[in-house]
């Protein structure tokens, strides 16, 4: 299992950036392709982006292609989510997760950040 832990969320204005941060317990984060989801009040829960075990082909949700960024440090067992252009829209709480290559399933999640955008 892995634990995981969210930092990094704020408040910034429409047009700011924000950068979150994943940290990740254990010594198997390199085992793991992760992600970022993220779920707004009222809504549910929506993929964002994703990233393989060794940092290669990322994959965004369309609503932040050319805004977002997601990167991993295996050696600090982190992953990162570089938001730019921020929009309300992307106000919600971001949560990082852990796809199991034997389930391929987001199997672990960390108690998430509130990012909020305001207009």
């Amino acid at each position: 299992q892995v634990q995981l832990v969210e930092s990094g969320g704020g408040l910034v204005q429409t047009g700011g950036s924000l950068r979150l941060s994943c940290v990740a317990s254990g010594r198997t984060f390199s085992s793991y392709a992760m992600g970022w989801f993220r779920q707004a009040p009222g809504k549910e829960r929506e993929f964002v982006a994703q990233i393989r075990e060794s940092g290669g082909n990322p994959n965004y949700a369309d609503s932040v292609k050319g805004r977002f960024t997601i990167s991993r440090d295996n050696a600090k067992n982190s992953v990162f989510l570089q938001m730019n252009s921020l929009k309300p829209e992307d106000t919600a709480v971001y949560y990082c997760a852990a796809l199991t290559p034997a389930s391929g399933e987001f199997d672990y999640w960390g108690q998430g950040t509130q990012v909020t955008v305001s207009s």
